[in-house]
């Protein structure tokens, strides 16, 4: 669909004022899907209902259900259950992801494990090997990490995708088009440039400028890697590929 102009547009809910769409908002253009992002960070409402085409969750420094802290949560998740209801395409990164998990029945817990920062060595699981968007990916891709809370548990059903040695549940499915992902796939290594260098060092890891030449170096293979998921994501979303299974 790359060329043929936009045909469907995904509602994208942002946490946090550094963290937009990133990269992945040009990917998904190319493949026919814009983004209209809702800066809840500023104060923008989150709508009653999910009228887009597809639904993306960014991160944020936030747990899922942090209600007294982030007043927008309660309105984000009922457009996360009305994607799944509904089976609305629908993917959430890092604070996204946890919030898929936990509104689907699975479990978050703040501070939980080695904390994750910058570029981490994933591992693709045999479930992958059936996945929409995560089939034939390299079995140990890199992506930026950037979080000290994490998904213990995974609703029951889920398609458990790819895993990291400090952190189990890197991305899964829910149904036929809800993913979830911990790491960022939106996120080049420049941004890391801008990461809180004492928010790392009391998370005992390296200062920003290490973090940048590591992710600098995987930059050209990851970014191969999500740019291809991003564009199997579009292709559902306009109906270009085919929905998976239950």
């Amino acid at each position: 669909m790359s060329g043929t102009g936009v045909t469907a547009t995904a509602l994208v809910v942002q946490n946090d004022p550094r963290g937009g769409p990133g990269r992945w908002g040009g990917w998904l253009t190319e493949r026919g899907v814009a983004v209209r992002v809702v800066p809840a960070h500023e104060g923008a409402p989150i709508p009653d209902r999910l009228d887009q085409r597809a639904l993306i969750v960014l991160g944020g420094a936030c747990l899922p259900d942090d209600d007294d802290l982030v007043p927008w949560l309660p309105a984000t998740r009922a457009l996360v259950r009305q994607a799944l209801a509904e089976q609305v395409p629908m993917f959430g990164i890092c604070l996204g992801g946890q919030m898929l998990a936990q509104v689907a029945g699975g479990e978050v817990r703040g501070k939980h494990g080695p904390p994750e920062f910058g570029s981490t060595r994933l591992g693709l699981r045999p479930e992958a090997a059936e996945d929409p968007l995560f089939h034939g990916l390299p079995a140990h891709p890199s992506a930026i990490e950037n979080h000290v809370d994490a998904i213990t548990a995974l609703p029951a059903g889920a398609h458990w995708l790819v895993r990291s040695d400090n952190c189990p549940y890197q991305a899964f499915r829910i149904g036929p088009a809800a993913w979830g992902v911990q790491f960022h796939p939106e996120t080049s290594a420049e941004r890391i440039r801008g990461w809180n260098r004492d928010r790392l060092r009391r998370n005992g890891a390296p200062a920003p400028e290490i973090l940048h030449a590591r992710a600098l170096r995987d930059e050209p293979a990851a970014t191969e890697t999500w740019r291809t998921v991003a564009h199997r994501f579009a292709d559902i979303v306009t109906g270009a590929a085919g929905r998976p299974g239950p």
